[in-house]
């Protein structure tokens, strides 16, 4: 597959919805592949023990563990169906199942790096942002850790397959519209909006152009980043080239509010956005629990996706 989708799934109803918003995006695309992992909590029980084959690990399951891996396993299997029915084939879809001794939130993300995947995608809880931010479920560890993988949180049930990606002619802002543009440039229903407020100027970085040089190279760089328009101008440009239809790229700025999270969460809520694309700073990660804009946005969301990239 040119595209590798991870997705993490528990037997949960937040699993189920994650696979139901892969399944909607990338109906009809044959060079996206979707690999399912799901691995059941073994704590110290020898049934967890990688020598044993798969009966006797069933066999010397304690009743809770056998019920949670059945309870999976038919989540796996479900998922399977659900991408078969939305046109997916058979050799479009891996599988991984296993019982888990180590930490869940490492494992995934050890299989996420080394499988060489493009994005890893997890359902979120329904529990209370701010205690899953505090707490620190899979979801958060993951967060946390996840700066080498794009993570796609989908918190809800998704249909809408507008985008709306905020910019702020930062270099994680421009990664972030890369990203986008590799996953989406063959995607024949999805529109995206690029999205400015004055309120990202706040505490915008100093930027440094030889970070973009590095990714871009200097022609391009000089070319589409140096235009007063250069803002809307070099992530269009970025989405064009990956082949994503110019028609179906629009751009919205605007001067209200000073909290930039907020103006992005309005913006999905108010013209129905399935899925907020952000590039976030190295940075963040020492903010404490309210940290940088796009963990904002985390923390307020609910009904959307939310990719995170860097």
């Amino acid at each position: 597959m040119e595209r590798s989708i991870l997705a993490a799934i528990d037997g949960s109803i937040y699993s189920k919805r994650a696979l139901h918003y892969l399944a909607t995006l990338f109906a009809g695309q044959p060079e996206v592949g979707i690999h399912l992992l799901s691995l059941v909590p073994a704590g110290s029980h020898p049934a967890g023990d990688g020598w044993m084959t798969e009966q006797e690990q069933m066999n010397a399951m304690p009743p809770a563990i056998r019920k949670q891996f059945l309870s999976q396993q038919q989540c796996v299997t479900g998922g399977i169906e659900l991408f078969v029915r939305h046109g997916f084939a058979p050799g479009q879809i891996k599988e991984t199942m296993r019982l888990s001794r180590g930490g869940i939130a490492r494992e995934i993300l050890h299989e996420a790096r080394h499988g060489r995947h493009d994005a890893l995608v997890i359902g979120r809880r329904g529990i209370g942002k701010l205690e899953e931010m505090i707490l620190g479920s899979v979801s958060a560890t993951l967060l946390e850790k996840s700066h080498d993988v794009p993570l796609w949180i989908i918190d809800g049930e998704v249909d809408s397959r507008r985008f709306l990606v905020p910019v702020d002619g930062t270099f994680h802002s421009l990664m972030a519209i890369d990203h986008l543009a590799f996953v989406l440039k063959d995607n024949p229903h999805a529109e995206i909006t690029l999205f400015h407020s004055a309120a990202m100027l706040a505490n915008r970085p100093e930027i440094k152009p030889g970070e973009f040089y590095r990714q871009w190279g200097k022609e391009w760089c000089d070319t589409h980043l140096s235009r007063p328009d250069s803002l809307f101008h070099a992530p269009r440009q970025l989405l064009i080239e990956s082949g994503f239809p110019a028609e179906r790229i629009l751009w919205h700025q605007t001067r209200k509010g000073i909290d930039p999270s907020r103006q992005i969460l309005r913006q999905a809520l108010v013209k129905d956005f399935g899925t907020i694309v952000m590039g976030r700073r190295g940075g963040e990660i020492s903010k404490g629990v309210f940290r940088g804009v796009s963990d904002r946005v985390l923390l307020m969301a609910e009904q959307v996706a939310i990719w995170i990239i860097g």
